[in-house]
Formats: C-alpha cells, sequence, structure tokens
C-alpha cells in the first residue's frame, strides 16, 4: 500500500510537470475536443434509448399480432364448429319443408276453419324457413372471410420466417471463418442476432476495432446490403469495469456507445447499406448475458428485424 502511493505522488508529480510544458493552446484544444466527445456521446446516448423504445414497441406490436393470430385460429375453430351445427339444422329443416308440402297438400282437401289454421302454421313455418337459410347463408360469408384473412396472415407469417432463415444461413456462410472466434448467429423472437465477443473486434478500453474485427464487420456488411427491408440495430455491451480519473471514456455508457458507432462506420462505409435502416446504440453493462463472466457481457450485438408493417395490415383487416 506504501509503494502504491509513493508511485501515485510520482505519477502526479510527473504529470505536473508535462502538464507545465504544455502550452496553453494546446490544452485548450484537446479540452475543446474532449467537449465534443462529450455532445456527441450524450447526442448517441439520446438517440439509443429513442431506438430501444421504437424496439420494445415493435416487439410489443410483435406479441399483438401473434395473439391476434391465435385469437383468429379460435375464432374459425368456433365459427367451424357452429357453420356445422347450423348444417344440421339445415337438414331438419329439409324435414320441416316436407312437413310443409304435407300440411299444404292437406289444406287443398280440408275446410275453410281448417284450411285458416293450416294457412296460418305454413305462413310461421316459411318465416321460420326463411329466417334459419339467412342465419346459414351470413355466416357461412363470414366465416369464409375469416378463413381467407388468417390464410393470408398466415402466408405472410411463412413468407416473414422463410426470409429470416434464409438470411441466417447467408450471414453463417459469409462468416464461417470465425466460428469458435467470438461470433454466434441465433435465431429467435423474429429477428436474427448475430453476437460478437469484444475480443473478436476491440482491444481492452479501446472502440477502435482492429483489423480482424474489422474484415468480420466487412463480410456481415456485403452478406446483409441487398436485404431493403431489414432494420439493422448495433448495440454496443460492456462489463461493469469502472475507469479511473483521467481516462478517456467517462463510463461504460460512453465506451459502449462509440463502439457501437464505430461499428455502424463500418458497416456503412463497406456496402451499399442504406444509412436510414442502421442504427447504433450503447447499453452499457446493464443487460449482462452471464453476471459471473464479465468476458461474456463485453460484446457487440447485430440485430436484424424484419419489416412487419404488412402483417399489421391484415391484422386490422
Amino acid at each position: 500500500m506504501l509503494m502504491t502511493k509513493h508511485l501515485l505522488s510520482f505519477f502526479a508529480f510527473l504529470f505536473i510537470g508535462f502538464s507545465a510544458c504544455v502550452p496553453a493552446r494546446k490544452y485548450e484544444e484537446v479540452n475543446g475536443r474532449i467537449a465534443g466527445y462529450q455532445a456527441d456521446s450524450e447526442a448517441a446516448q439520446a438517440k439509443a434509448r429513442e431506438v430501444q423504445s421504437m424496439l420494445d414497441e415493435q416487439a410489443v406490436r410483435l406479441e399483438e399480432l401473434e395473439r391476434n393470430n391465435k385469437r383468429l385460429e379460435r375464432d374459425t375453430l368456433v365459427m367451424g364448429n357452429s357453420l356445422r351445427t347450423m348444417q344440421r339444422q339445415y337438414d331438419k329443416i329439409n324435414d320441416l319443408n316436407d312437413e310443409l308440402l304435407e300440411k299444404y297438400n292437406k289444406l287443398l282437401a280440408g275446410g275453410d276453419s281448417e284450411n285458416r289454421k293450416l294457412l296460418t302454421d305454413l305462413e310461421a313455418l316459411r318465416l321460420d324457413l326463411q329466417n334459419k337459410e339467412d342465419s346459414i347463408a351470413r355466416s357461412s360469408k363470414a366465416l369464409a372471410q375469416r378463413e381467407a384473412a388468417l390464410a393470408d396472415l398466415r402466408a405472410e407469417l411463412e413468407l416473414k420466417d422463410q426470409a429470416m432463415k434464409d438470411l441466417k444461413a447467408r450471414v453463417s456462410r459469409a462468416l464461417t471463418a470465425y466460428e469458435g472466434k467470438g461470433l454466434t448467429v441465433e435465431q429467435r423472437d423474429g429477428r436474427l442476432y448475430v453476437s460478437m465477443e469484444n475480443k473478436l473486434l476491440f482491444p481492452s478500453g479501446s472502440a477502435m476495432v482492429d483489423e480482424n474485427g474489422r474484415k468480420a464487420l466487412v463480410d456481415l456488411a456485403k452478406a446483409i446490403e441487398g436485404d431493403k427491408d431489414i432494420s439493422i440495430l448495433v448495440e454496443a455491451h460492456t462489463d461493469t469495469d469502472k475507469f479511473l480519473p483521467g481516462s478517456r471514456f467517462q463510463d461504460n455508457w460512453e465506451l459502449s456507445v462509440e463502439r457501437a458507432t464505430s461499428v455502424v462506420r463500418i458497416l456503412q462505409e463497406n456496402s451499399r447499406i442504406d444509412p436510414q435502416r442502421i442504427t447504433a446504440a450503447g447499453r452499457s453493462e446493464y443487460l449482462p448475458l452471464d453476471p459471473q463472466d464479465k468476458s461474456k457481457n463485453r460484446r457487440i450485438e447485430v440485430i436484424l428485424s424484419p419489416d412487419l408493417r404488412g402483417l399489421f395490415g391484415l391484422v386490422a383487416q
């Protein structure tokens, strides 16, 4: 402990001596750059929070879509049972019609008093028959519309799911060289997650991507640049280690934002990806994969999400 205090005093003395040698103008330039970095970091953090809110909203809408899909299936089953019940009733109506014909024949052969009663019964039966036929027709039409809407929704869901499977296969092929080196490709919740440990991309405490990591990101960019209806969210995650006074980064928020931004720049500069489709987000230390293993928490996640607006239109019909 005593040795540590001496070392700190020595470094402080060196720092003061060095600072005294730095011209005031250089010192002001450095301060200006730091202020600029801090302003960029704060703006990026605000953008990240906004994007996360939009992503959470999209996840809620996706859950709502799945619930509506289940409701459509349940309603279709109920309506199918109802239609079968009505079909049985229709068979009874045919029997009723036969009864009407029989009574009509009796009407022709009976007296006036009996004829009036038979006419009244005949009219009542006719109206009942008409009402039941109308009800069956309406139910059949509604069921047909429900089944058509459900078929369209299922077809669209299958197309989206197949598109994500094809995208996963293409991305996996493009990144085969990095398997077992801190990179995984996983499809879940209707999205594709490309997760890269920091050891593949960044030196410790740095936001500058090394050469090997840059090659992996360029390969990824080339694999996804043709998917025009896929949104791309780059999330940077850190561990819980704190920064010492005088470090380049104020905290893990700032480090994560700069790392996400560095990855986005490489993806954009080395492909035809529309900048409107891509977002950088710093998540700091607050979404760990394993609280007991810091190395797993230091990562970049590139999240690829399909455009669901067409599905929401089908559910709203």
